[in-house]
């Protein structure tokens, strides 16, 4: 994949959305090639109720992770990509079982992930649709935006439904706002 060049992947059986940069460089030992998740150095598990609350309550909780620890990653963006996903689970999903937040600060990024009870993968969050969405409707940009702004996203089985997920990079100390 060439730089900035947009592409959908299929690693492991799991649907990704990937514009990174670069890749790591191949394995001199191509039979062991495989994705390994760089590991959290913090991450917070949170229930929400299955309900509109559930937006501002997780917008909240991923503000104050990367207040708390002077994280790297882009708040604004990581607070608006996690409301659009916590707003697609509520409205997307049935409303029996409460939606789970999964947030991951590492020291190359974060990584935000939201659960739901329906094992149905999300719409066109890993492959543009078919058609732009209709600028006079209010819904119908949130996937677009995950895609948009993050450096990768996608979504992936779990035992009790699905996890939709994305990730965002750490920002450089020199474009980071000053305080």
């Amino acid at each position: 994949m060439k730089a900035g060049q947009d592409d959908s992947l299929l690693r492991n059986g799991l649907a990704v959305h990937d514009r990174s940069p670069a890749h790591p460089p191949p394995s001199p030992h191509p039979s062991r090639r495989h994705f390994v998740p760089p590991q959290p150095s913090a991450s917070w598990r949170i229930a929400l109720p299955h309900s509109a609350a559930a937006v501002p309550v997780a917008r909240a909780l991923v503000r104050t992770a990367l207040a708390e620890l002077e994280h790297t990653a882009d708040g604004d963006t990581a607070e608006l990509l996690t409301a659009e996903l916590v707003a697609n689970a509520v409205e997307h999903t049935p409303g029996g079982s409460p939606i789970e937040l999964v947030v991951e600060l590492m020291p190359t990024g974060c990584q935000v992930e939201v659960h739901d009870p329906d094992p149905e993968p999300p719409g066109d969050l890993t492959r543009p649709g078919v058609e732009p969405p209709d600028p006079w409707q209010e819904h119908g940009r949130g996937l677009l935006l995950i895609r948009a702004l993050s450096s990768s996203c996608g979504h992936r089985p779990t035992g009790s439904g699905k996890a939709v997920w994305f990730r965002l990079p750490a920002v450089p100390a020199q474009r980071r706002p000053s305080t």
